[in-house]
């Protein structure tokens, strides 16, 4: 039976193949003329990474499942899991702009265990092991220091699309309010990138009024690098959480307040 660390490092080798494939059909001149022609570009990419991910992925860990379902949401069965998020911002991909990667992690009866996001066109490979801290090419990651809110660089995104009207309008509140009390607030996609720039230090909070599977793996990152992740009434998160709170440990209950108000 292999070890985390054995399955991580077959995780992590498959995903910069996949990458390599990606950056092959990546260009900043890439455009779409409509739904028709846009929806086949973001299949196309899906399909160029889990055709390589998904045999890896089954041969590092035998009798693991997958699931590429990255807007999915809820408990998944016991057993380990890959959860898996082709191209995270695949709409900015086919669009020929830069922010997207692709995101990996391991899920066993329920929890997380491993985790890896990788930026190709930065070069930049996050990694974690539940437990054994977060890593960026190799190098430990830690969140920032800060205290205060108001020298915060705060974050959320759209997980998903579709959404009701009700929930459109209470994250609008969200963003309205967060953006009186915190330095910057940055509204954007894809999440798991956010979510890595927080364990990096590079920003200080991300949250989601929604939590879903895509998420998980760019979680722990946080997590391993220190920083402290609840749901949104302050109690640990897990995968089931309707939402999230991921920050540096000085500005968690800060983040935390303002959001639970507007709840």
């Amino acid at each position: 039976m292999p070890t985390d660390t054995d399955v991580l490092t077959s995780a992590t080798a498959a995903v910069r193949v996949a990458g390599a494939r990606l950056l092959r059909r990546f260009s900043t001149e890439s455009r779409t003329s409509g739904m028709t022609d846009l929806l086949a570009a973001l299949r196309g990419n899906d399909t160029a990474v889990a055709d390589v991910l998904r045999p890896a992925l089954a041969e590092a860990l035998q009798g693991s499942r997958w699931t590429d379902d990255e807007h999915g949401s809820g408990p998944l069965p016991d057993g380990d899991w890959w959860v898996v998020d082709p191209v995270g911002g695949n709409l900015n991909a086919v669009h020929g702009m830069t922010d997207w990667n692709i995101g990996v992690s391991l899920v066993r009866d329920g929890r997380p265990v491993l985790a890896v996001l990788y930026a190709p066109l930065q070069g930049e490979m996050f990694t974690a092991i539940a437990g054994g801290g977060a890593f960026l090419n190799g190098v430990r990651l830690s969140v920032s220091a800060k205290t205060g809110l108001d020298a915060a660089l705060v974050g959320t995104g759209q997980a998903q699309p579709g959404r009701e009207a009700g929930h459109a309008r209470r994250v609008g509140a969200f963003v309205t309010t967060m953006m009186q009390r915190a330095l910057y607030v940055r509204v954007s996609v894809p999440v798991g990138h956010q979510l890595a720039q927080v364990a990096a230090g590079r920003m200080d909070v991300h949250w989601q009024d929604e939590n879903v599977r895509s998420h998980i793996g760019p979680v722990l990152l946080v997590r391993e690098a220190g920083g402290l992740v609840t749901d949104l009434e302050g109690k640990p998160w897990d995968i089931t959480s309707d939402g999230y709170v991921a920050a540096a440990p000085g500005v968690h209950d800060a983040a935390l307040t303002v959001l639970r108000d507007l709840r």
